[in-house]
This record gives C-alpha cells, sequence and structure tokens, in this order.
C-alpha cells in the first residue's frame, strides 16, 4: 500500500466515524470501515490495495449520507450476514438479525436425535431460516411460506443462491383457514407430514413503537406488527398451522418478543397438540423462542 493510499484512507477513517458518531450511530467506527471497504470496493483487507478507485471519495460519500439518515447499512450495503450466509437485502422487506440465528442450533440440537427431512419455515420474510436450513443440512428439503410478494421474491433468490434444488417459496397467508384445513395445495406439504417448522412471524403488539428509527422507519409494518392488542394474532395461526403439519415429535421453533414467553407457551398448550413446551432464552438471556414437540395423538399437552 503506497503512502497516498494509506493518508486517504485514515483520513477517511476518522471523518466517516466521526460523521456517523454525531449521527448517533454506536458502532460508528466497524460501521465506517464497512463503508470504506464498500466504496473502495475492496475484496478484502484494506491494507492490501494498491489503489483506490477514482470515484471512491464520491461513492464513500454518498454511501455514509445514507447512513447519517439513519438508512440500515444492510440495505445500503444490499446484503447481511445470518449465520455461514451473506443474505441479498431488498427495501421493503424484514431485514435479518443476529437473535434469530439461534433457531438454527435448536433445530440442529433436534436433529442430533431425530431425522429431520421437510422443515417448512411460516413468515419467511427474506428466506432467512430457510437459506440456513439449506446451507447447514444438506439433507432437507425446506417449503417456504410468505405473503408479501416482494419479501417472497427476495426469499426465493436467497434460497436459490444456496440451492436451487431443495428449497422452494410459496405464496400464502399463516391466517388462512382454507390452508389450515389442508396445506398441501398451497405449501406442498401434507398435514402431519413435516418434520419441523420454524417461523420468525410479525409480533409486535398494535401499540408498541420500534425504538430504533431504522426499524420504524425501513422495516415494513406487515412484518413487525403481530395482530391484535398483544401482538399475537399472527404467532397464533403459525401455532396453530404447526400443529396441523407436524408429525408426531416433530419440532416447533417460533421467535417472540421478549415479553411473550408466557403469553407464546399458552398459546401450544390452547392448542392441546403440543408437548415438551418451553421458552428458550437468546444470547442475551432475554425469552426468545417458543420451542415444543407435536404431541402423540394420545398425548395431553405439557409444559
Amino acid at each position: 500500500m503506497s503512502i497516498d493510499v494509506r493518508m486517504r484512507l485514515r483520513t477517511a477513517l476518522s471523518r466517516t466515524t466521526a460523521r456517523l458518531g454525531e449521527a448517533g450511530i454506536v458502532s460508528s467506527s466497524a460501521e465506517s470501515r464497512t463503508l470504506i471497504e464498500a466504496a473502495a470496493r475492496a475484496d478484502g483487507p484494506l491494507v492490501l490495495l494498491d489503489a483506490l478507485p477514482e470515484d471512491f471519495d464520491a461513492r464513500l460519500e454518498e454511501l455514509v449520507a445514507r447512513r447519517e439518515r439513519r438508512e440500515p447499512l444492510q440495505l445500503i450495503l444490499g446484503r447481511a450476514p445470518f449465520r455461514r450466509l451473506l443474505l441479498e437485502t431488498a427495501p421493503g422487506v424484514f431485514i435479518p438479525r443476529p437473535e434469530t440465528e439461534l433457531a438454527i442450533d435448536l433445530l440442529l440440537e433436534h436433529a442430533r436425535s431425530d431425522d429431520v427431512r421437510t422443515v417448512v419455515d411460516l413468515c419467511t420474510g427474506s428466506g432467512a431460516l430457510a437459506a440456513a436450513v439449506l446451507d447447514e443440512m444438506p439433507s432437507a428439503r425446506v417449503l417456504a411460506l410468505e405473503i408479501d410478494p416482494a419479501a417472497r421474491d427476495l426469499a426465493a433468490r436467497n434460497l436459490a443462491a444456496v440451492d436451487p434444488e431443495r428449497g422452494e417459496v410459496r405464496t400464502g397467508d399463516v391466517g388462512d383457514t382454507q390452508l389450515l384445513a389442508d396445506p398441501e395445495p398451497v405449501l406442498g406439504a401434507r398435514a402431519g407430514g413435516v418434520d419441523a417448522v420454524l417461523a420468525n412471524p410479525p409480533y409486535i403488539p398494535a401499540d408498541a413503537i420500534p425504538r430504533e428509527q431504522e426499524v420504524r422507519e425501513h422495516d415494513p409494518a406487515r412484518a413487525l406488527f403481530g395482530g391484535g392488542a398483544d401482538g399475537l394474532d399472527v404467532p397464533r395461526s403459525v401455532v396453530a398451522l404447526a400443529g396441523r403439519l407436524l408429525r408426531p415429535g416433530g419440532l416447533l421453533v417460533m421467535e417472540h418478543a421478549d415479553v411473550q414467553g408466557p403469553s407464546t407457551r399458552a398459546l401450544a398448550e390452547e392448542m392441546g397438540s403440543f408437548v415438551d413446551i418451553r421458552t428458550v432464552r437468546d444470547l442475551t438471556g432475554r425469552d426468545r423462542f417458543l420451542v415444543a414437540l407435536r404431541a402423540h395423538p394420545s398425548t395431553p399437552s405439557t409444559r
């Protein structure tokens, strides 16, 4: 790296970090490096660069200005990390979150003692969970369901980038009574024939306001608010549909808000078709996932 390139990068890092810090971005230093790498079109570490593109300064200014306006970094870059993958992102589609990744660990743990060949991802959004299953479970078939056309198309691209043969995205509403009565025409999976159901549905209560500006202004309301005063209308439909889809012994993992552990366990208990109902905490110690097994017909629901 030449002295000129080194000095330009050092100056760019200092100025960008200061600007992002003034904009209220906590991880200003790390995000500055990411934006500089994008502006430099770097395929590797910045220290390996011999030269900067002619439009480096202009491109960096554009990227930094967008982040100053609190546009999510994942939308600026057009990608988001999730597990071992870099997923494509798109405006108007829910951005994958790190806390959701634990759902895959729960599935893999279950698969060590039970055969998992068909996995359904309800409310798939960008397809993050479905794509991760394809990536980490090479023998599994994955069916994803999404109601929003833009999210459905993005999910289809993310699944195809991992494996165009084993994954499929279908259009449907988890609250559709016809889907619940007979899921196979819409979802491609027969009732009682699925080994695991994953879901990160919308679950925010109607009167709750997301704290983060990026969430309020860029994540679609349909992917945030779960319906009803408690935000559990969509999660309730997810649990009901999972009870219909899963074979006895099949696994349900559903993400929820950190205050909804007791409420979501109650949903599973009220269905009367689940056993081993529990709440799993995320890495910060907050209640995050409803986990349950589909009961055998003669087995009562248990917590």
